[in-house]
């Protein structure tokens, strides 16, 4: 008799349930204030499911959680899995007026906060219908202590779907109002499959050191939770304090956005931190430049792993920097059972080696657009068979063995004199200047041109950079059609809260001047 091997859907919830019963006392969650066993943490659960459920919160509704990290932030938002609700987990950092949109676009009915976020959100509280509920235990809203059921509470049992919704993430709303992004329990949970990847598994201890409400984040913490890791977690970044937390409790992995990436190796006494529990490192959420890939694997132990691809799902690629040190500028190859594909302005499949919007297709892709179907249609490309393909934005070539070249988002790609020109092809000359620490390369509008690139940078440590002169030093290594109209010098380079430089902040900002 030939046994079935076919994959297994068993959502976050349940892993966690069989993970209690086999390591009770096991560590899953530590924080600044204590630490979780996973018995703790499956009990913690619980409480939190079967309160939503006597409060009304019905599976399939939505519950929204802003707050710094912490144990209590995941008790509440796994234990809202439990109950089959919705997570909508949402940046501290964004505006008073952005935070109570997108809490009335997915009508959350209760708001899980902490002191912080409460003051910042007092000016916009009466167009917030949802519960207040403070996970500090302040008097801002109900504390959550006073909230959740006591110990021993058990909800009614709610069969999770691997199409089931999971929770709704928000878009950083960096090209406009934030559009909520529904991701199914599978594409957070995904079938089980024989062996975890990177040996993640009881012994494996994650760094948290990015907010829970990034899908960065989340897809690192619920890959070390489904395998029965541990997650130590940072309530606010800061570089030196990552190299001595990692130095304290051994940490084996890590996911982290470029720009952390390049302040924990500015750290006068990084080669002093013992590193060597490091089995891999991970980015993602921004390109990761060839230079710093580099740098990682010279002086950080373990693998360096980068991922590309969409919050939307559908494709992504993997580059095993540590495997492949001759494709450090590109971000690898796609996922297995992953497929992209390039298209041109018209919709059509560009030929090889040529340049064009990437698009991609898997099973692992957004249920759509909350309350958006304009904009889900607006982001799926179909090929001759019908199949639905998310779009990218993002432009890209594949080189003669398959590794995916980043280009520069569609959007801001440069038609100068009728010519496309990549930013990330000028800003790449910039960062060669000895005194150039970051480069972003703009287009501005030009009545000769019709766009003309514009490069801002920040200097390194100690240096000085004259613009003119810079700018004269990278025309004389440019293309004709690529030279720069002119050079901004500034002390940082706008971010997001996940650390993309914002270029419309930049070119909003020049076009003004």
């Amino acid at each position: 008799m030939v046994e079935n091997s076919a994959p297994v859907f068993r959502s976050l919830p349940d892993r966690l349930r069989s993970e209690a019963a086999r390591r009770p006392d096991g560590p899953v969650l530590i924080d600044a204030g204590r630490a979780a066993s996973f018995k703790d943490f499956d009990v913690a659960m619980d409480r939190i499911a079967a309160t939503l459920q006597s409060a009304g919160v019905a599976a399939g509704e939505v519950i929204a959680i802003c707050a710094s990290s912490s144990i209590a932030y995941l008790e509440v938002f796994c234990g809202a899995l439990r109950a089959g609700v919705t997570v909508a987990p949402l940046a501290p950092s964004s505006t008073a007026a952005s935070l109570a949109a997108m809490l009335a676009d997915c009508s959350a009915r209760i708001l899980f906060l902490d002191a912080g976020v409460a003051d910042h959100l007092a000016p916009v509280r009466d167009r917030i219908a949802a519960k207040w509920v403070t996970l500090d235990d302040t008097s801002t809203g109900m504390p959550l202590r006073g909230w959740v059921a006591p110990p021993g509470a058990v909800p009614q049992p709610v069969e999770l779907q691997p199409g089931s919704p999971f929770n709704i993430i928000y878009s950083s709303g960096t090209t406009g109002t934030p559009k909520g992004i529904v991701q199914p329990h599978v594409m957070r949970t995904p079938y089980e499959t024989p062996g975890l990847p990177f040996g993640f598994g009881p012994e494996t201890v994650w760094l948290v050191s990015t907010g829970l409400y990034s899908n960065t984040t989340l897809s690192a913490v619920f890959t070390a939770l489904a395998g029965g890791g541990t997650l130590v977690l940072m309530a606010k970044f800061d570089a030196r304090g990552f190299l001595e937390m990692a130095q304290q409790h051994r940490v084996t992995h890590a996911m982290l956005v470029p720009v952390q990436y390049q302040r924990i190796l500015a750290v006068p006494e990084f080669d002093r931190f013992d590193l060597s529990s490091f089995q891999m490192k991970f980015s993602t959420s921004a390109p990761l430049s060839a230079a710093i890939k580099a740098e990682v694997l010279r002086r950080w132990p373990g693998g360096l792993t980068e991922y590309y691809g969409m919050t939307e799902g559908g494709g992504g690629t993997v580059l095993y920097a540590h495997e492949t040190p001759d494709k450090l500028h590109t971000v690898g190859r796609p996922w297995p059972h992953v497929e992209m594909r390039l298209i041109d302005e018209e919709g059509r499949e560009v030929a090889p080696g040529e340049a064009g919007e990437i698009v991609g297709f898997s099973t692992l892709s957004m249920l759509g657009y909350h309350n958006r179907p304009d904009a889900t249609a607006a982001a799926t490309w179909h090929d001759a068979a019908g199949r639905a393909f998310v779009r990218h934005g993002d432009m890209g070539r594949f080189d003669d063995d398959g590794f995916l070249i980043l280009l520069d988002r569609k959007k801001d790609m440069i038609i100068s004199g009728g010519f496309n020109v990549f930013p990330s092809d000028l800003e790449s000359v910039l960062c060669e200047h000895p005194d150039v620490a970051e480069a972003a390369v703009v287009g501005a509008p030009s009545e000769s041109w019709g766009e003309t690139p514009i490069g801002f940078v920040t200097s390194k440590s100690g240096a000085t950079i004259d613009a003119h002169e810079l700018r004269a030093w990278a025309n004389q290594r440019l293309g004709k059609t690529q030279r720069l109209s002119d050079v901004r010098v500034l002390p940082a380079l706008p971010r997001s809260h996940i650390g993309k430089v914002l270029k419309r902040e930049l070119r909003d900002g020049y076009r003004a001047q």
